[in-house]
């Protein structure tokens, strides 16, 4: 651990009436204040953080490019023109597809859909699919989740007669493809710059559902924007929290068998309430999954199930996928962190290579491996006669400004500044890791760069009870944007550890100045809390949560550091 904390910087000074900001909004006024400091300075600000109704959408027409692209769609479709959706194999493609197929299907309206292999064709369009796409027909053709910088792609399917609108989030390359449209909000000014691809086709649909008949409720298909958004790990701020937070009511339904089933192997009763950690660590891993070991058209499949026996076995098959996915992760960890162990006494860029690593889980590792050593990681294996890679990035350094600086060693890149994929010639990959090392120390000096731990105040265990903890949760959904506010103890005492689960730890503490005990978790931290910790005193930064597992509601506190004193 051995984190910095750091009080949560904020633009004005918390006001001394704070107290009456918070009575009227019928809340605490540490939550007034935890929203003041998060940026919300009037009432009605904090008010529609907390409540952010659809209401608070902005209008379609403020998207560039959206009306042109939803009026080429709807003149297509109303004159029969044949239709596709080429979407993604990852939860937001996988979603993206879903959500588009499904509004087309309540208007009785045929279309096909193509989610490309993971290993045999890769992210994107490719022109063989578009050659087989056009083969059976299809005359207009719908990008979710990809298409932005298929300049090659979008022209073959031009040159076959297709219309071709592309609907993205990932950011353009200096050419923009020869569509009939586009919509990107990363390409122009828009209300929401960080929609997921979920996201956009939900607008896109919003404007399509207006222009072809019948009209259908478009709130219904929330759920997938929810499940999509936050297994992107985009900024839930803003249009993408109006979003999740309506959303994330539709997924505690479960109206569809699809997420029912889903939410069943992901051990969460079928009508629970979910918050996005459980989406992002629950659903939204099993969903992958199928894309990563197996075939994205199995998560599609169960998406758009009409009925729960149908639903059933494919999630169970998913949940199966899922668990190997976590054993081929776990040891490909582990001969990772041996490598970056060696590596992190030189590089503060660190490049990893096995050529028999799985493609599909690399991605995790390398985030994992950030985790643990804090140092922007690439993680490569060999796929055919290339190298191809997953790089994670930290708070410090933009990742694919980085990759650009090595762009003479690549094949081809893409991404954002947090993640990104690559690939290369194997005789690249020493001068690679040369090159990434030195896009990291120019951006970020010479120093090893250091995790910081944003801390929203000092949190007595006297103070913690369900009522503050139900206040907490009106500020979901957390996640990059809108982090889960983490609270510093006074000094407590451990009076008992254990170990739960195959590496966690739980810690009994006792607050000695008002002698509350309250116990404690720690994922993953049976190697960094050693049994030594047992009667000594120190400090956490923790969450406090209500843990609701098996129905008995109870108060939980998830240690995120701690500091002997």
């Amino acid at each position: 651990m051995s984190l910095n904390w750091i009080p949560r910087p904020q633009e004005k000074e918390t006001p001394a009436d704070i107290e009456r900001r918070a009575e009227a909004l019928h809340v605490s006024p540490r939550i007034a204040t935890i929203l003041w400091q998060r940026g919300m300075h009037t009432a009605e600000q904090m008010d529609t953080f907390m409540s952010p109704g659809l209401k608070h959408l902005a209008p379609l027409s403020e998207y560039p490019g959206l009306n042109e692209a939803a009026q080429i769609l709807a003149d297509g479709l109303l004159a029969g023109k044949k239709f596709a959706v080429w979407g993604d194999y990852d939860v937001d493609g996988v979603t993206s597809t879903a959500l588009v197929t499904d509004v087309l299907a309540e208007k009785n309206i045929d279309s096909m859909h193509h989610l490309p292999d993971r290993f045999s064709e890769g992210y994107g369009l490719n022109c063989a699919g578009i050659e087989a796409l056009a083969e059976q027909g299809v005359e207009l053709l719908l990008t979710v989740d990809c298409g932005i910088t298929n300049i090659q792609e979008v022209t073959r399917a031009k040159e076959l007669g297709m219309t071709v609108v592309v609907s993205d989030h990932h950011l353009p390359g200096k050419e923009l493809p020869p569509a009939d449209a586009i919509v990107d909000p990363r390409c122009a000014d828009c209300p929401c710059a960080d929609l997921a691809g979920v996201g956009v086709a939900f607008m896109l649909m919003a404007a399509v559902n207006a222009l072809v008949p019948p009209k259908v409720d478009i709130r219904k298909f929330l759920d997938f924007v929810a499940l999509g958004t936050i297994a992107d790990v985009v900024k839930l701020r803003g249009q993408n929290r109006v979003l999740v937070k309506n959303g994330l009511l539709l997924l505690g339904e479960a109206k569809r068998p699809g997420i029912a089933a889903l939410k069943e192997v992901s051990k969460y009763a079928p009508t629970a309430a979910l918050g996005a950690g459980q989406v992002g660590f629950g659903l939204a891993p099993r969903i992958n999954a199928a894309g990563r070991i197996g075939k994205a058209e199995d998560a599609l499949t169960l998406l758009l199930s009409k009925n729960y026996s149908t639903a059933r076995p494919i999630a169970a098959q998913l949940d199966d996928l899922n668990t190997e996915r976590r054993a081929t992760e776990d040891s490909i960890l582990q001969e990772a962190l041996t490598q970056a162990e060696s590596q992190s006494k030189n590089r503060l860029g660190l490049v990893l290579y096995h050529p028999d690593w799985h493609a599909g889980v690399i991605g995790i590792v390398a985030s994992r491996i950030v985790e643990a050593f804090y140092r922007p990681t690439l993680i490569l294996t060999k796929e055919g006669d290339h190298l191809k890679g997953s790089g994670r990035s930290t708070h410090e350094f933009h990742l694919y400004d980085g990759l650009t600086e090595c762009s003479e060693l690549l094949l081809g890149f893409g991404g954002h500044k947090q993640a990104a994929g690559m690939s290369l010639d194997e005789n690249k990959l020493h001068a690679l890791r040369d090159a990434f090392d030195k896009a990291v120390r120019k951006q970020c000096g010479d120093s090893p760069l250091t995790a910081t731990l944003l801390t929203d105040g000092e949190l007595p265990f006297v103070e913690i009870d369900f009522t503050l903890l139900k206040e907490l949760e009106l500020l979901q959904p957390f996640g990059p944007g809108n982090a889960e506010p983490v609270f510093v103890s006074p000094p407590v005492k451990v009076e008992r550890r254990s170990v739960f689960g195959k590496n966690h730890i739980k810690l009994d503490l006792l607050d000695e100045q008002s002698g509350i005990r309250q116990s404690a978790k720690a994922w993953r931290q049976a190697e960094n809390i050693l049994p030594g910790i047992q009667g000594r005193s120190i400090r956490i930064a923790f969450t406090p949560r209500i843990d609701r597992y098996r129905g008995t509601a109870r108060i939980d506190l998830y240690i995120k550091d701690w500091k002997e004193i």
